[in-house]
């Protein structure tokens, strides 16, 4: 019999016990190793059962165990302490509190998914992993960060396979009750809502829920509540899916609702107003739009509340390929914006310029969520230093006449939550080496540039280790393939080839992650044969454990997932390659430190950043990668092996994947299994152990995500304040205002003539040219404009490359014709060809970057004619 209605009923802790609700209820346990030692020692058995999950736990224990627990005293000194330690880590001062300068009173961090836990299965794949380490490294650090995002009933999905190795998508019921959240309430107890207004005088409502990440409130917005329609409920159904409208009013709940929210949870819990609001990719895009109807309700036309808002929004884009951007159709964000839907003081034609793609090759009828995340935000990054590059050339077209390089989008390079990703005996290692304070520090604050110490470790130390780690990994993966079989629908007499699945002593290579088929998947099937051979060597063979998942919707991804799954049914090599379903952060926490090798071969350049190495290496597990993401940034041979990629312009997908996946072959059979199974005098592999020991020392405190957060707080987060606060509704006005009147005038500035002092082919280095200058600015003065020199060498079609800009300074008055005179030197600094160009910029003491407007004023022949020849 099926129940007509579930509900949840809560333990009843005794008085004694009742901190290990709070514990339970802060998600810190996920990445701290003592509080879950604690709920461990509740009851062992459940504890495994509950999938580690305090809030199942405790829902499980039975009322004799807990009231045995209520009279022991050791147990309860260990709660005590526990509870203590949350306390001062919750209220405590740390690196933020430590900081000078004025830092912003709080940050407002948007993004669809945040992988904090398992047990808030509330991520697909990269994406929400880092914005759910994001959200704890600033707990480490202090920094008043406030998460939203959505409440997905079904998460994503959960995957097994079909018997002939098919992805199956389950989408089982999430009970908020059961997960470790609570409802945020009004001061009378009734729950707190936000509302969007939708076509036809319909509502979107949705309440909102509080997960605690350590000093970190998550606020999760969900619409499965009764005063919706059966549509509205299920708008935060599922995590990606549905189609375009689906889509759209998850985004709008999530950036307008998602304001309204934090308004709402700074009202009732006396939390600082955010002064910069942080847009993880463009799916929450439209919070800018909600802050500018704020600004509105106050007075602000829209074009001062945009100066308003853009001064304090931060935009990260994740995605190096247009296709992975949210684009909806004009006329559906149309309609549901505007005097009969949402937002009805804003008009539909402002909102729909902010999404426009008016770069060259742009579609006029769709709407560009990460164009309007650029507009909407005065300071971009990309995820590392390669995306940067990538998102400056893809985004180039909304700053025309600038080159790529000028475009105004930086990069912070992501990093990862050591605490929530090292395994607990590394953890043991470290501390047992340097303290457990200082390796928490470490792992955590960071700042350092080495860690020294474990040069200090001994070699037998670093390779038991490694073995040990290996040995869980195959203890895991045994149980995760016996589980994958019987949903295959095996039986327990066809299973016992699984107990001789991997070898704890074999070199083990792991390659996990979404499957789009940018990141290939199966490139290691390319030559079959030539695989079968290096798994099944004789003296250095090899073993892989692969996992991940396609879209549901991505047919072509779930045909790689089944071509390697049949390659790893085969009997003759099953012992040696594995395919885990269902991957998620329980496994990754096993793959992770178990691996000798972490394999990553997408693409190059489609890789945005690619954190999973990261982790990886912060157990001793070593690289072997395209040089895309953070590996094109921080690779040296001490970590690991570049693999060659083939991107010559006619070289075809099918040539180019045969090039690198025989790279990849060569690798493993000349280099990598070599140095593994080869024994140095004490017997011990001591070339290998020496890379696992550079990777901790020199990979291991780049790739922290306190170190990522860090430059978050200093680059981006601390200028976005400062820039907010000086953003009155006169100086936005001011602003807005000049910005319409170099707009207007800029059509008329222009440079009328170019001359130098010395007009000599060749120059010697050290010399100084005088360059004199007479522009016409239209009506605009030397305050409105910044003349510069742009010099630097020149490659054979004249375009200067690695540029310098000198700014050049106005002489006197204007002459008759209005034209201003401009002056100064341009030192020769630099060999070999050498050119320059002047050029007009628009200039103003609030502006981020002096390309934030896309204009520019360079010479014409006519004008350049008294410039001198280039200087070679």
């Amino acid at each position: 019999m099926k129940a007509i209605r579930r509900f949840t009923v809560r333990p009843v802790l005794p008085e004694p016990l009742q901190p290990l609700s709070d514990l339970a209820r802060n998600l810190r346990w996920s990445w701290h190793a003592e509080t879950r030692d604690l709920f461990h020692s509740v009851d062992p058995e459940r504890w495994a059962a509950s999938d580690r999950d305090p809030v199942r736990l405790l829902g499980s224990v039975p009322p004799a165990r807990l009231a045995e627990l209520a009279q022991d005293r050791r147990f309860l000194r260990r709660l005590t302490a526990a509870a203590d330690d949350l306390d001062d880590y919750v209220r405590g001062a740390r690196w933020y509190q430590a900081q000078s300068g004025e830092l912003p009173a709080a940050v407002a961090y948007f993004s669809p998914e945040f992988g904090i836990t398992a047990a808030l299965p509330q991520y697909s794949g990269g994406l929400g992993i880092l914005a759910g380490d994001h959200l704890k490294a600033a707990s480490d650090l202090g920094v008043p960060l406030i998460g939203v995002g959505l409440l997905y009933r079904h998460g994503y999905f959960r995957q097994t396979l079909s018997r002939d190795g098919w992805q199956q998508e389950h989408y089982p019921v999430l009970d908020p009750h059961e997960l470790p959240l609570t409802l945020l309430e009004e001061a009378d107890g009734t729950p707190a809502r936000v509302a969007l207004a939708l076509p036809g005088g319909r509502q979107l409502h949705a309440r909102i829920w509080l997960a605690q990440v350590g000093r970190v409130p998550l606020l999760m917005l969900d619409s499965d509540v009764e005063e919706n329609d059966v549509g509205g409920r299920g708008v935060t159904d599922r995590l990606y899916g549905g189609g375009s409208e689906h889509r759209l009013l998850q985004e709008m709940l999530l950036g307008i609702g998602g304001v309204r929210a934090v308004r709402a949870y700074c009202r009732l819990t006396g939390h600082p107003r955010p002064e910069v609001f942080h847009t993880n990719e463009g799916h929450a895009g439209f919070l800018g739009l909600e802050r500018i109807a704020e600004l509105a309700d106050d007075g602000l036309d829209f074009d001062a509340a945009l100066e308003a808002v853009r001064a304090g929004t931060v935009f990260t884009t994740h995605t190096p390929v247009p296709a992975g951007i949210d684009r909806f159709d004009r006329d559906l964000v149309a309609r549901h914006f505007g005097p009969d839907a949402e937002l009805p003081r804003i008009d539909v034609g402002q909102i729909l310029r902010l999404g426009r793609e008016t770069y060259p090759g742009g579609e006029p009828d769709l709407f560009n969520m990460a164009v309007m995340g650029l507009r909407l935000g005065q300071r971009a990054n990309g995820v590392s230093l390669l995306h940067g590059q990538v998102s400056r050339e893809m985004f180039a077209g909304l700053w025309p006449g600038f080159d790529a390089e000028e475009v105004p989008i930086t990069s912070v390079t992501n990093g990862v939550h050591a605490p929530t990703w090292v395994a607990p005996e590394v953890l043991r290692l470290g501390a047992r080496q340097v303290g457990a304070q200082r390796t928490e520090d470490a792992l955590t604050v960071g700042g350092s540039q080495r860690w020294d110490a474990v040069a200090d470790i001994p070699d037998l130390d670093i390779w038991e280790l490694r073995r040990t780690l290996r040995e869980q990994l195959v203890t895991e993966v045994r149980r995760r393939l016996t589980v994958s079989w019987r949903q295959r629908g095996a039986g327990t007499a066809e299973l016992g080839w699984i107990d001789g699945v991997l070898d704890p002593d074999v070199l083990t290579i792991g390659f996990a992650r979404r499957v789009p088929s940018y990141k290939r998947l199966t490139l290691m099937l390319s030559d079959p044969d030539r695989l079968k051979g290096l798994l099944l060597h004789p003296e250095r063979p090899i073993q892989i454990v692969v996992a991940g998942k396609a879209h549901p919707a991505d047919d072509g991804g779930k045909r790689l997932v089944q071509e390697l799954v049949r390659f790893a049914d085969d009997p003759r090599v099953r012992h040696r390659i594995v395919f885990l379903p269902d991957y998620g952060m329980g496994m990754a926490q096993k793959l992770y430190p178990g691996c000798d090798i972490w394999l990553n071969n997408p693409l190059r350049p489609l890789e945005a950043c690619g954190t999973s190495g990261m982790k990886a290496a912060l157990n001793g597990c070593l690289n072997l990668s395209v040089l895309d993401g953070w590996w094109d940034e921080w690779f040296q041979p001490d970590f690991g092996w570049a693999i060659p990629t083939a991107d010559g312009a006619g070289t075809d997908p099918d040539r180019r994947d045969a090039i690198e996946a025989a790279a990849l072959y060569d690798l493993l059979e000349q280099r990598v299994a070599p140095r593994f199974y080869e024994r140095g005098r004490t017997g011990l592999p001591d070339r290998w152990i020496e890379m696992v020991r550079q990777t901790l020392t020199l990979l291991g405190p780049k790739v922290l995500a306190g170190r990522m957060v860090r430059e978050y707080v200093e680059r981006l987060y601390t200028p976005a304040a400062h820039a907010h606060r000086v953003m009155t509704p006169d100086t936005a006005r001011a602003l807005a205002g000049w910005k319409e009147r170099v707009r207007a005038a800029w059509p008329g500035v222009r440079v009328d003539h170019v001359e130098t002092t010395t007009a000599t082919p060749t120059a010697e280095l050290g010399s100084t040219l005088g360059l004199r200058v007479r522009v016409a600015l239209a009506g605009l003065g030397p305050e409105d404009v910044e003349v510069q020199a742009v010099s630097g060498r020149v490659d054979p079609e004249d375009r200067l490359t690695d540029a310098t800009a000198t700014p050049l300074k106005p002489v006197g008055t204007p002459d008759l014709e209005g034209r201003w005179l401009y002056e100064g030197p341009l030192a020769l600094d630099r060999t070999g060809p050498y050119g320059y160009t002047v050029r007009i910029l628009p200039s103003h003491p609030l502006l981020a970057s002096p390309t934030e407007l896309g204009l520019v004023t360079t010479p014409t022949e006519d004008a350049a004619a008294g410039a001198g020849v280039l200087l070679r």
